[in-house]
């Protein structure tokens, strides 16, 4: 579900497939959360608390702030107004591969670099020459914001690189192999195609392992078993889809793989202590 976003045409993003912008000091930032079917990175400066999925990020001083689409996200609260820069794009305007593939927008991964002098100059100087192209008829200028996205996730890894660049040992690999491939389900985008890999078997099975490898493996690198982690994300998923689609209950259960309402109606308050309707009306 695509919220509209104050001051931005979203026609005309959908239809371009990017935008840039500057954020003005008195320029009030969305407060509701939403998924959208765009990515956005920013350069912002300011001191404000902002709830990414089930996570509250302090943004302090100037930072890089990258967001997945499909990670809802809000300003909590603010000490003062923010500037700075912003680029919204959608999936098909950049090469999706380096979309999901790249750190900086993994879903569980820290979304906030703090940047700087040396390097808030420099990224300024990228956002500046993207905006001042969005302006102008250059012929090309597609491809040259392009170029400058793609510049800004490579020089942000540089900067920041990904926590999980390097592994201490084969049960690290593959705990990264199996959290990869959880997440690589979601999200959701249709009730007609119900989740598939749904318990520590399956996913053995997907990445040829045996399953009490992956156990061990799992549970020694993040010190919670791999059920935990599977509950958890379809939970999320779950409280997800009945927040931001207008699909009944029973498309939610089929579309994460339950064969009757009833079954995740008692698997959603077992881990939630609420059931799906309560929960929606919230």
């Amino acid at each position: 579900m695509t919220e509209e976003i104050p001051g931005v045409n979203m026609e005309d993003l959908r239809l371009k497939g990017f935008r840039v912008h500057e954020l003005q000091a008195s320029q009030e930032l969305p407060l509701r959360r939403a998924r959208r079917d765009f990515y956005k990175m920013g350069l912002v400066n300011g001191d404000m608390t902002v709830q990414y999925g089930e996570e509250l990020l302090e943004l302090k001083g100037t930072v890089l702030f990258f967001v997945n689409p499909n990670v809802p996200h809000s300003v909590v609260s603010r000490v003062n107004r923010t500037s700075g820069y912003a680029c919204l794009f959608t999936e098909a305007f950049m090469n999706s591969r380096e979309l999901h593939d790249s750190p900086l927008f993994r879903v569980g991964d820290n979304p906030v670099i703090p940047l700087d002098s040396a390097h808030e100059a420099f990224m300024e100087s990228i956002f500046r020459k993207m905006l001042a192209a969005y302006h102008e008829d250059y012929p090309y200028k597609s491809d040259l914001i392009r170029n400058c996205i793609s510049l800004v996730l490579h020089e942000a890894l540089r900067i920041q690189p990904p926590k999980h660049a390097a592994f201490q040992n084969g049960s690290g690999r593959v705990t990264h192999l199996f959290l990869d491939l959880l997440e690589r389900q979601f999200p959701i985008e249709r009730p007609n195609g119900p989740l598939r890999l749904r318990n520590p078997q399956q996913f053995a099975d997907r990445l040829s392992l045996h399953v009490n490898y992956l156990n061990r493996a799992v549970k020694s690198v993040t010190g919670k078993p791999t059920s935990a982690h599977i509950a958890a994300r379809i939970a999320a998923e779950a409280k997800a889809l009945l927040q931001y689609t207008d699909w009944s209950v029973a498309d939610v259960a089929y579309a994460l793989g339950f064969e009757y309402p009833a079954y995740f109606n008692n698997y959603f308050k077992r881990l939630t202590g609420t059931t799906p309707n309560t929960f929606r009306k919230v």
